[in-house]
């Protein structure tokens, strides 16, 4: 091998090795032309150190929680992944089991691997794995999905929650998703969670059961689709200046999220607005309570109209 040749194949090396967090199969090792004897060789010398069969850590004597996630990975073949308990941990949505690092194999692999929990995915497709830090993962959605075979409805509630906070994937979308996985395990306890927390009227529902609402409370009708103070607001009363708005959410919405909403109602109150914020499953489910905080919050924004106009008169008579 000349030394040009030699100094390109460690180059190459030393690249894989650095986003494997220190890790490299047996197998990418002779496939960028590093050969059998030179593998021995670094094993005899102690620059490669056997972490699993066919796996070595190379020049360092300790490997970090992602180069033990990488080396788990590795030694489960190519198409394997990060899973479960140690997909969560990876993506920050929980914790990972003790002792035990889970990979996902979309193939039936009977070998044994100590301290490795594998779990055979015949279906498990492409889209079902993502890139995390350089570690092979399984996407949110499956990872939320895998987990909700095994956990409570508090750990669950807690795996959902953290999703949507780190914006990795919300509520709403979760749910839609859930089709694309019919019968399999985890499932039927996230709809049966997502269910009781979510609902989302169409634009024309949503309206339609709002105005019906209204006039059932013998109120004003307000303007719908009204862009006030900046933003498209879902219905207003302009002689009262009443903005309500509508989300579809029960669930604690991400920091992006919160932000956009305190800066609408932040533009609001500065322009001396009333502003409620009702979700969707209140128009739906909770009416009488909907009803009830409109018609004293409209009442009262009638009552400080007539006083101030009872004001105006007073004072244009003196």
């Amino acid at each position: 091998m000349t030394p040009k040749k030699h100094h390109s194949i460690s180059k190459a090396v030393w690249a894989l090795v650095d986003r494997q967090h220190g890790v490299v199969a047996r197998r990418q090792l002779i496939g960028l032309g590093v050969g059998e004897e030179a593998i021995r060789h670094r094993l005899a010398t102690g620059r490669l150190r056997r972490v699993e069969r066919g796996i070595y850590a190379v020049g360092r004597p300790e490997l970090s929680r992602e180069g033990r996630w990488m080396a788990a990975v590795l030694s489960c073949g190519s198409r394997a992944a990060l899973s479960h308990s140690s997909a969560a941990a990876l993506l920050g949505l929980g914790r990972e089991l003790r002792g035990c690092v889970e990979v996902s194999v979309p193939y039936v692999s009977p070998r044994r691997r100590p301290g490795i929990r594998v779990h055979r995915r015949p279906k498990m497709r492409e889209a079902d794995v993502v890139e995390r830090f350089g570690v092979p993962v399984t996407a949110p959605i499956r990872t939320i999905i895998d987990q909700a075979a095994w956990t409570d409805e508090a750990g669950l509630e807690r795996l959902v929650n953290n999703a949507d906070k780190l914006d990795l994937v919300d509520p709403v979308t979760l749910l839609a998703a859930l089709a694309r996985y019919p019968g399999q395990r985890g499932v039927g306890s996230l709809r049966a969670l997502l269910g009781d927390r979510i609902f989302l009227l169409t634009d024309s529902e949503l309206e339609r059961r709002f105005l019906r609402l209204v006039r059932g409370a013998r109120l004003p009708v307000p303007e719908t689709q009204r862009r006030v103070n900046g933003y498209l607001v879902d219905f207003f009363w302009p002689d009262l200046e009443l903005v309500v708005e509508t989300d579809g959410l029960r669930y604690h919405r991400t920091p992006t999220q919160q932000l956009r909403d305190h800066r609408r109602g932040q533009a609001h109150t500065a322009a001396g607005f009333a502003h409620l914020r009702f979700t969707h499953a209140q128009v739906r489910y909770e009416a009488e309570d909907v009803r009830a905080t409109l018609v004293r919050t409209i009442r009262r924004l009638e009552a400080q109209s007539d006083r101030a106009a009872g004001s105006q008169q007073r004072s244009a008579a003196a």
